[in-house]
């Protein structure tokens, strides 16, 4: 194989952010819900889950809170820390089962949400149990 080949090697790294072509999940989420599930976690099972993104302003925030309670989410506003003060959080939060469509469902809302109104989507949590 010559140094410039647009294949990929086998025991080359794989960008986190690329999608899983069977499943349309991107490798980063597969990982946490391979975490989730070596901790036991049922994953067609309903458990507290929180997004997390930043916006640029309140009224920013405001706006990206807006679309994620009409799509179900409880939305929690919060200050920007000193250090950072552009960045206004936007947590929400729901009670789900990650099964893979919902999984890649809303990381595209979110990702989606926050690249509308020049915010940063910065990922998601589960609980295991």
């Amino acid at each position: 194989m010559g140094l410039f080949s647009k294949r990929r090697r086998d025991d080359q790294p794989v960008d986190p952010d690329e999608r899983s072509p069977q499943l349309g999940i991107k490798y980063k989420d597969l990982a946490l819900l391979g975490q989730l599930q070596q901790h036991g976690a049922d994953l067609t099972q309903p458990r507290h889950v929180i997004y997390f993104s930043y916006a640029p302003s309140r009224e920013v925030a405001q706006a990206m809170g807006v679309e994620a309670r009409e799509r179900g989410f409880e939305v929690e506003l919060g200050d920007p820390l000193d250090a950072y003060p552009d960045d206004w959080p936007v947590r929400c939060e729901a009670t789900i089962a990650l099964l893979p469509e919902t999984v890649r469902d809303n990381t595209d809302f979110f990702e989606g949400l926050a690249g509308r109104h020049g915010a940063e989507f910065d990922g998601w949590e589960a609980a295991a149990g």
